[in-house]
This record gives structure tokens, C-alpha cells and sequence, in this order.
């Protein structure tokens, strides 16, 4: 890069934090910026960490994530695969310490966290979230690890206080209760734990003293101090952790284009599905949704094709390329499963070429099976976007109604 142009992406850089460090004080009172010549991101997505060198980190792999329970235990399984033969490579696990909250039950205190959500959610356990179709699980779920899935963010309940929540994180490996607690004062709200793309902090959301909602970071390492990162919409929405440095956008079905200066999102009350990304933490808000596009009849976000193009799953039930500036459809849809077939399908990766997804497949209302009483398993296929290309069955013993494809590299 030339001089003059370093001089300049470095000035920008500059203002943009000047402005978070002005504004981050009254949240309330932010305003869209009407100057041109800033840039809506000043960073490019996650390309500027250094990821450590691993079978999940490299090219042309495919991540999931498995949660197993016990009568006693609990743990998350994380797999690396071949996406051409989907043969495994590779497999961590994260055990789930006794106090960490994956489920929310009668008599202690409900916590909103993608681990409740991955692992709690049943017939009688509504997800604390709503809704928890694939499109919306998967982005949730990515969020709970670091970039290098190293590190799962977990909320923990205290023992001595049903009302009272903290975060910490368990690390790859680790023994049953070997977790990092990251907090600990009397009083604390903390909830929707996610990671840091470096694994370095852990964001959540918490309750302040005025009572109001804030988004929240702690360090991993030294003395965990709370660092105040904006205002959060409750607890009710969860948080993704992108960037750098690092921002968290508290919204649904959050993903970042590959340049990093756009992203889809949901929010209840707010008008669009891509936005230009913002250069402070928050909730998505009528406020903050400037420069919004809405993807017309997009009811799952599955995630993007190239810097200007999303896949949707529509009302219909099929699969459509969707033009992130216009809003409107691109090319012929994609129909995974016939209307006599009894079936749905649910999106959850693209492939980082564009050319290939991952849906669920699976009875409509996740039908119970009659003879075990248990969730049927869904059938998970690897489908071209090109219409007319050939389904590619994904079949293995350890991919479960409990699985989710987190990353494809």
C-alpha cells in the first residue's frame, strides 16, 4: 500500500475511535453520522487475527458442534470434517461444568445463553430466545468460541443465590469442572455469553446498579474486571463478537460479509436485514439500522455469497440468492424439499466459495417420534446453489439433532 494511502486508512481509523470514545458515554444520543467520507467499518471483519495453525482452523473444512447430556454431565463435542468425503479430522471437547447454565428449568433462575439454547431446548424448554430454527441456532452457537475453537463462553449460576448469574469460559480439554470463573460479586446479571474472536475476553450482557442493561466484556486472563461496552435491548437478544478490535452486535441471525462492512441481522421493531456494520457495541436498533436494505420475503438468514449477496431461505420454503443492496432476488430459487414430502429445510453454513449449503431436514415442528419419545434426528445434505445440481447426503453416527455446523473454511 502506498504511503499516502496508509496515512489516510490510519486517520480514519483514528477519527472512528475518537467518535467511540465521545459518543459511548450517552448512548441514547447517538445520531447517524451524515459525513461521507468515514467509512461505515473501519476493520475488516476477522481477518486480522492471527489464528493458530490446526485441523479447524484451516482451509476447506467444515466445523460442528455437538452437545451431549447425562444424568450427571454434560459436554460439547467440536469436529473438524472433509466437506468432499465427510470424513472427521479432528474433535475437541468442552465438558460443561455442574453450575453452568444449559438448561432452564422450575425453580432456579432462567438465563438467556446459547448453551441453554444448544443443549436445553426440548418439549416442555422453550429456547429463551424464541425461536430456534437452524438459521437462527447456528450464528448463536458460533459465537460461543473463539475463532480457533479453543475456548466455549459458558453463564454460571451461583450455588448460593438462584438469583444470581456469572460468566467464565471452559477450555478445550479440560477436566468435568475445570471452568475459569470470570466473575463473582454479590448481585450479578450476567447472561448471553459469547467469546472474543481472539479468545482473549468474554462479552455477555449484564444488569448495572441503575438497573439498566449494558453489554459488558471480561479479560480472560488477569484480574477479569468488568469492562462496560454500550447498552444492550435486555437479555432477550443474544450477542455475536466481531472484529478488530472487537465490537458486539446484540441482534439474530448475525453474519458478516467477507469485507467486513456489512452484515445481516433481525431485531424485533426494526426495519431491514442488512446494515453497514457501526464502530461501537450495541443492540440493533431503528437508531443504529441506518443504511438498512430488507431482503424481500427472506424469513432465514443463512449467510452471504460474496460481499453483495445473501442466501435466504423464503416464506415458501425455498432457497434464494438475494442482492444485499437492492433487496430483491437474483437467479431461480433452490427447492430442497418437495410440498408433498412432509418435510422442512433449514439453512445453516454457506461454503466460503459460494457455491455450496448445508440445510437440515427435518418433519415440520420438530415431530416427536412416537416410539422413543424422543426429536426425530434431521438429515443434513450439502446442496448447490446452482438450481438443478445434486443434494449431497451428510451421514455420520455423531451428527445428531443435537449438531449444529458452525464454520466452513
Amino acid at each position: 500500500m502506498r504511503p499516502a494511502v496508509v496515512g489516510k486508512a490510519v486517520a480514519l481509523v483514528v477519527l472512528a475511535l475518537l467518535c467511540v470514545q465521545a459518543c459511548s458515554a450517552q448512548p441514547a444520543k447517538d445520531r447517524p453520522d451524515s459525513r461521507p467520507s468515514i467509512p461505515s467499518a473501519p476493520y475488516l471483519g476477522n481477518r486480522a487475527y492471527a489464528v493458530p495453525d490446526s485441523p479447524f482452523t484451516r482451509k476447506d473444512t467444515v466445523v460442528t458442534a455437538t452437545c451431549s447430556m447425562g444424568s450427571r454431565w454434560g459436554s460439547v463435542s467440536v469436529r473438524a470434517w472433509d466437506p468432499e468425503t465427510w470424513q472427521q479430522r479432528a474433535e475437541r471437547e468442552f465438558p460443561i461444568p455442574s453450575d453452568a447454565a444449559f438448561v432452564n428449568y422450575s425453580g432456579v433462575k432462567a438465563v438467556s445463553s446459547p448453551l441453554v439454547e444448544f443443549c436445553g431446548v426440548g418439549p416442555y424448554n422453550p429456547s429463551p430466545y424464541g425461536v430456534a430454527t437452524s438459521e437462527y441456532m447456528a450464528p448463536r452457537v458460533r459465537a460461543l468460541f473463539d475463532l480457533a475453537f479453543t475456548r466455549m463462553a459458558v453463564v454460571l449460576r451461583d450455588p448460593h443465590n438462584k438469583k444470581v448469574s456469572h460468566v467464565g469460559y471452559v477450555v478445550s480439554g479440560a477436566n468435568l469442572e475445570e471452568v475459569v470463573r470470570l466473575g463473582g460479586a454479590a448481585g450479578d446479571d450476567e447472561q448471553n455469553a459469547v467469546m472474543a474472536p481472539d479468545g482473549r475476553s468474554v462479552w455477555f450482557t449484564y444488569t448495572a446498579p441503575d438497573g439498566k442493561q449494558r453489554i459488558g466484556s471480561r479479560s480472560a486472563d488477569g484480574d477479569h474486571h468488568l469492562t462496560d461496552e454500550g447498552p444492550a435491548a435486555g437479555h432477550g437478544l443474544p450477542l455475536t463478537v466481531t472484529g478488530k478490535p472487537a465490537r458486539a452486535v446484540q441482534a439474530n441471525m448475525v453474519h458478516l460479509a467477507p469485507n467486513g462492512r456489512r452484515l445481516t441481522a433481525t431485531a424485533p421493531k426494526v426495519f431491514g436485514t442488512v446494515f453497514d456494520t457501526w464502530n461501537s457495541s450495541g443492540p440493533l436498533t431503528r437508531t443504529s439500522a441506518r443504511g438498512a436494505a430488507l431482503l424481500s420475503g427472506c424469513v432465514g438468514l443463512v449467510g452471504w455469497l460474496g460481499d453483495d449477496r445473501v442466501l435466504c431461505r423464503t416464506s415458501s420454503g425455498a432457497f434464494r440468492t438475494m442482492d444485499a443492496r437492492t433487496g430483491r432476488a437474483v437467479g431461480a430459487p433452490v427447492n430442497v424439499v418437495g410440498p408433498q414430502d412432509g418435510m422442512v429445510a433449514e439453512g445453516m453454513l454457506v461454503s466460503p466459495d459460494g457455491k455450496r449449503f448445508i440445510v437440515s431436514v427435518h418433519p415440520p415442528n420438530a415431530q416427536q417420534n412416537d416410539d422413543d419419545y424422543a426429536y426425530e434426528d434431521p438429515g443434513f445434505r450439502a446442496v448447490p446453489i446452482t438450481p438443478g445440481g445434486s443434494p449431497t447426503p451428510i451421514s455420520n453416527p455423531f451428527l445428531d439433532r443435537r449438531t449444529v455446523f458452525v464454520s466452513w473454511s
